[in-house]
């Protein structure tokens, strides 16, 4: 393969030669597992690790590269170990705040063109759910697609209604009805996969993302889980993330489902994802008005003329305000790091004077 058929372009090139690492290949990972990486280059996939540099050197998680990241190899064992020496800059990414307590970035994948939000029929639209994918994507600058699966479980009318409902999301993205007994959506999905280009599948577990995978690579490669009586959900199968190149050219990455999905300083994703309601807020009385409780806010009255749903609104400022906390609380956990790291490193030069 050719470096652009794995989504190398002039961006990237320009990125590598500001680094001035001419005695670096360049790779794309594929798959991480722990402190191990899978690239693969123009030839193969090889096992990878991070220089000692890279690996001690980085402040955070976000330093160290993910599926999708473009990084500098040196080549040993006769090419079957490549050590990882720099990470090129990203043009897109998913990330999302890490599961828990903790206040800090998780990368999902980065460079990605498509973001693929895959949503069952099995199941009833969780229209907050989705909300959240498409800010995620958005925040990476990333075009979502909604993805509609087991589309044959209802009848004409109700996936109408259910396509409805997702447009009312976001006007501009497209929403893709897919059924394993027609290949029609499947069809329309494969204009978003093109050589060079690369689609990231997001969705809860038992939507349906491994079986999609498989139906696109045209062969079971991937396990897939009975579905379960009880609820005719499929099961969690998808263990790490992993970039798959398709017979067609396209590059996939594929995701375990994500159970939480908590969002950092992500203010302008929210209002480009509920552009209706920001829309709205550009006539309020007050610059600064919290949408809240002020008179003259255009967005409450919006809610209570109908023009808006209380749902949707009590969406968006529960975002906002889950955005603007978490951000505040990261900012300060990372002037403690910086504190911590200037105390340690003036300890190291007083120990050097003794």
């Amino acid at each position: 393969m050719e470096l652009s058929e794995l989504g190398y372009d002039l961006w990237f090139q320009q990125k590598r030669e500001e680094l001035q690492r001419p005695d670096c290949g360049v790779a794309r990972i594929t798959r991480v597992d722990r402190d191990r990486y899978l690239v693969r280059n123009e030839r193969d996939e090889i096992q990878a690790e991070l220089t000692g540099r890279m690996l001690f050197g980085a402040e955070s998680s976000q330093d160290l590269p993910c599926v999708g990241d473009w990084v500098l190899v040196q080549y040993h064992n006769d090419g079957a170990l490549a050590i990882i020496h720099e990470l090129l800059p990203r043009k897109t990414f998913i990330r999302r705040k890490v599961a828990g307590k903790d206040v800090d970035y998780q990368m999902i994948a980065s460079n990605i063109d498509y973001g693929l939000i895959l949503q069952s029929c099995n199941d009833r639209i969780n229209p907050r759910s989705v909300e959240r994918y498409l800010v995620m994507v958005l925040e990476g600058q990333i075009e979502p697609v909604i993805l509609l699966s087991k589309s044959d479980l209802l009848d004409a009318h109700e996936l109408e209604q259910r396509i409805a409902e997702l447009r009312l999301l976001h006007s501009t993205a497209s929403v893709i009805p897919l059924s394993s007994m027609t290949p029609n959506g499947v069809d329309t999905l494969r204009m978003f996969l093109k050589v060079g280009k690369t689609c990231c599948l997001l969705g809860p577990s038992g939507a349906g993302k491994t079986t999609l995978v498989n139906r696109l690579l045209g062969q079971e490669a991937f396990e897939t889980n009975p579905v379960r009586e009880k609820d005719g959900r499929g099961r969690h199968t998808t263990a790490r993330r992993q970039l798959i190149v398709l017979d067609n050219g396209a590059l996939l990455v594929d995701t375990p489902g994500l159970r939480e999905l908590g969002m950092i300083a992500v203010g302008e994703s929210i209002d480009e994802s509920f552009a209706d309601i920001h829309g709205l807020a550009e006539g309020c009385r007050f610059n600064d008005c919290t949408h809240t409780t002020e008179a003259g806010c255009a967005v409450l009255q919006a809610v209570e003329n109908g023009n808006v749903s209380a749902q949707r609104y009590q969406s968006y400022i529960k975002l906002k305000k889950e955005s603007d906390f978490h951000q505040l609380s990261y900012f300060e956990r990372r002037k403690k790091d910086r504190r911590f790291g200037r105390m340690i490193k003036t300890v190291k030069k007083q120990m050097r004077k003794k």
